[in-house]
């Protein structure tokens, strides 16, 4: 499913993202932290409308718990990456912040790789699936065409 392999590609270019906030973190700065903030939005943004409105309203019925933690820890996590919207915060807390925030979506990541993706693949179905691309092609992604 090109959807899933998607999704799957973005939480790989997230990971990746939390890597090297960490080694800005290990070297306190502060700044290069929120420009890789804001780069992990961009990736989150339409990785989430997807989710949100493709993946989860069909999903719901069955597993409403699951889906309503996972779009708290979305709001979570938007939250404390917006604050680097215009910058490096002021607040001396906000790079533990974020960090403890990354944290959390690798945890996160982790229950839509093994749970979300593989109850998807086992419960939508072709017209399901089929809402999900347009809703895709509607919002786009940052990710390279396959082979690139």
């Amino acid at each position: 499913m090109t959807a899933i392999e998607d999704l799957t590609r973005e939480h790989d270019m997230v990971v990746n993202l939390i890597g090297e906030v960490r080694g800005a973190h290990a070297a306190t700065d502060t700044a290069r932290m929120a420009e890789l903030a804001r780069q992990i939005t961009g990736v989150l943004e339409p990785h989430t409308y997807v989710e949100e409105h493709g993946l989860f309203p069909v999903l719901a019925a069955d597993f409403p718990g699951q889906v309503t933690v996972l779009q708290a820890e979305h709001r979570h996590i938007e939250a404390v990456l917006g604050e680097a919207t215009g910058g490096a915060p002021a607040d001396p807390a906000w790079p533990a912040r974020l960090v403890e925030t990354l944290d959390l979506l690798r945890e996160h990541i982790l229950k839509e790789q093994d749970g979300v993706f593989p109850a998807a693949l086992a419960t939508l179905n072709p017209a399901d699936w089929d809402a999900i691309d347009t809703i895709r092609a509607t919002v786009g992604t940052l990710l390279p065409a396959p082979g690139r």
